[in-house]
């Protein structure tokens, strides 16, 4: 008995280092897939809190959240097992859709920074009078304005768990259907809990250069002064993640389908330069790379912004006309 206890116990210690060496695969997995979508995340963090704008500071955090569940929503219920049936039965058609959102990215990162040169502000300005004007009450607006939240987190989210799905290597479904779930949240998480930081900053500034003294009240008004100048350097961190993010799709698709140049070239100056400098090689490379990736991705994003503007949008356009949206009667 003692000795077919002993093996009884020798096989669960075997059983549970196996499962433990599981699940350090999985989180190892699950960390470099995030990492590798750290780009669009960035993005995302940048793009949200201008959703949170104009109301007041008791609805800012619960408009965060409604947008947080939201994006779950949206990765775990859509996106994850869209992309696990991509994965076992259509593969061929991950490259073409990774492709799809680095133009896409390339796109909207070149758009903004189009606009920056070429200001749009009166339309802005004049789009969000009649958002306002249309809506009735502050209700209304918030729901229009998560909505659109959640719209544009749909697409950036396809972007990361399609990322997250091609740097999978080979599993069973279950598998990489666990390291997807936690890319998702784990993201979800760390960037809404960056955004709610970021639309309090200026209240938790406030109060502390009102109740502080001392050091305290120093740091509640700069948290006050500095948070202005922080979205804006954010905002711009965005779009520059938003172009060198949909570059790098771009250049890394296009080498699949055999057009390896513009990857090869992007490379070689990598190395070259990292070369110059040893000391700070593996810097050097990771910036060239990016900036590389950043150039390919501005110039594709710029020549899509004409064909957007008169193709696509009239299309959408037409679309819309032949198929109304029905509202709902007050």
């Amino acid at each position: 008995m003692s000795v077919g206890l002993l093996a009884l116990l020798d096989d669960v210690v075997a059983l549970t280092k196996v499962a433990a060496a599981s699940l350090d695969d999985v989180a190892a997995q699950a960390a470099k897939a995030g990492t590798k979508a750290a780009g669009v995340v960035i993005d995302d963090a940048a793009v949200t809190p201008r959703y949170v704008v104009g109301f007041s500071p008791d609805r800012e955090l619960p408009i965060v959240w409604r947008i947080a569940r939201g994006s779950l929503i949206n990765k775990l219920v859509f996106l994850l097992p869209a992309a696990l049936l991509l994965s076992a039965f259509a593969p061929w058609a991950i490259t073409p859709l990774l492709l799809l959102g680095g133009l896409y990215l390339a796109y909207e990162g070149a758009e903004k920074i189009y606009e920056m040169i070429v200001p749009h502000a009166a339309h802005d300005r004049t789009a969000e009078a009649k958002a306002r004007a249309a809506a009735p009450d502050a209700q209304v607006l918030e729901d229009q304005r998560v909505s659109g939240a959640i719209k544009t987190d749909f697409i950036l989210s396809a972007e990361i768990m399609a990322i997250t799905l091609a740097g999978l290597g080979d599993g069973t479904v279950w598998s990489r259907a666990v390291v997807m779930a936690l890319v998702a949240i784990g993201i979800t998480l760390a960037v809404y809990g960056a955004v709610a930081l970021i639309v309090k900053a200026d209240d938790i500034g406030l109060a502390l250069a009102r109740r502080g003294s001392g050091v305290l009240a120093a740091i509640g008004r700069g948290l006050v002064r500095g948070m202005p100048v922080f979205l804006k350097v954010l905002a711009l961190v965005g779009t520059a993640a938003m172009v060198w993010v949909g570059g790098g799709i771009i250049v890394h698709s296009l080498a699949g389908y055999g057009f390896a140049g513009p990857e090869h070239v992007v490379h070689e100056v990598a190395v070259a330069a990292s070369g110059a400098v040893p000391a700070l090689g593996g810097v050097i490379a990771w910036l060239v790379t990016a900036a590389g990736a950043g150039v390919i991705g501005l110039l594709a994003g710029f020549a899509l912004i004409p064909i957007a503007g008169k193709i696509l949008a009239p299309a959408s356009r037409a679309v819309k006309q032949l198929f109304p949206t029905r509202r709902k009667e007050a």
